[in-house]
């Protein structure tokens, strides 16, 4: 793959974009957020990348879960409802009219100065944007994926690598790396020279038979120093699928020899799900075909997924207008 896939509208069967931002649908070329946004100011916000199949958005609670958690500890906001977004989320996706869909939510700040306000600003920015899914060609899954090593490295010292902030960039300019090689995504390496993931995704590695996942946000023995990895919603996916088959899985720190002396790895994210590699830069992975294991859980991805379960927000904050149960409110 030498340049990123891109949306391809003629097999969708809706408009090019749905946009909601603070409780109401705008026009694509209307949206706008103020010039004193602090997600634009200063990259302060979170988001998350959902797939939607049938109208049906793919794990919502778990990226919900995600994002009102990071929200939390990053002191972005106190106030997220998981019912209301989830409402709003819904309300765009079936308004798009799309089969498959790709959604982002956004978070932003909102009209914040840190330093005159001290405690914090007014309401967060809220934007839902539905667009056509992502279509990637069917042959990099048949033939599997290669990697290129980043250059850059992940801090555990900062609190926020392993939070989807909208600080991205550097991810992003190793991926662009990365496909100027002829390569598929950037295999990341902490400073502690641990393997993390893609720019983009999670990876999983199948060893002497045990599934392997470099451990993320929250699984870190205690006094143990902090992971860098986000927490991935299609990861725990992969994770339970693997465990539902009677497979041995472990949430470690993981080498690079882990992934070099594998016999199947993937990385996995909303966008394409299970993607199979069989290359980290001139090293084959395994006999260098994508393998049964990772096959089967591509398999997986593409069928049917039951529904899961919102969680219930366990308090409700009346003062924000924002976070009332009115979806148009959120």
């Amino acid at each position: 793959m030498s340049e990123p896939p891109t949306p391809d509208p003629a097999r969708s069967n809706g408009p090019a974009a749905t946009v909601w931002i603070d409780g109401a649908f705008v026009e694509p070329d209307a949206a706008r957020i103020s010039a004193f946004d602090a997600g634009l100011q200063h990259a302060v916000g979170l988001f998350e990348t959902m797939s939607a199949r049938e109208g049906e958005v793919l794990h919502l609670g778990r990226h919900l879960h995600r994002l009102r958690t990071s929200a939390a500890e990053l002191r972005l906001s106190t106030t997220l409802r998981i019912e209301p977004l989830a409402e709003a989320v819904r309300a765009a996706v079936a308004r798009s009219g799309l089969a498959e869909a790709r959604i982002r939510l956004t978070v932003t700040g909102g009209d914040l100065n840190l330093l005159a306000r001290r405690g914090g600003g007014g309401p967060p920015t809220l934007m839902v944007a539905v667009q056509p899914a992502t279509r990637y060609p069917e042959a990099l899954f048949e033939r599997g994926g290669r990697l290129a090593v980043a250059d850059a490295r992940l801090n555990p010292l900062d609190p926020f690598s392993s939070h989807k902030t909208l600080a991205y960039w550097h991810r992003l300019s190793a991926l662009q790396d990365a496909l100027a090689k002829r390569c598929d995504e950037a295999l990341w390496l902490s400073v502690t020279n641990h393997v993390c993931g893609g720019s983009v995704s999670n990876l999983v590695v199948v060893r002497d038979g045990v599934v392997l996942s470099p451990q993320v946000r929250g699984e870190e023995p205690s006094g143990a120093l902090r992971s860098p990895v986000l927490p991935g919603v299609v990861r725990s996916a992969v994770l339970g699928w693997a465990t539902e088959e009677g497979r041995k899985v472990e949430r470690r720190l993981l080498t690079i020899d882990d992934v070099l002396k594998a016999e199947e790895i993937c990385l996995v994210n909303s966008s394409w799900g299970v993607m199979p590699i069989v290359a980290v830069e001139a090293a084959e992975i395994g006999n260098g075909r994508v393998g049964e294991v990772v096959a089967g859980w591509r398999a997986r991805w593409l069928g049917p997924h039951p529904e899961e379960p919102i969680e219930q927000d366990v308090e409700e904050d009346s003062e924000n207008p924002k976070n009332s149960g009115d979806p148009g409110d959120t």
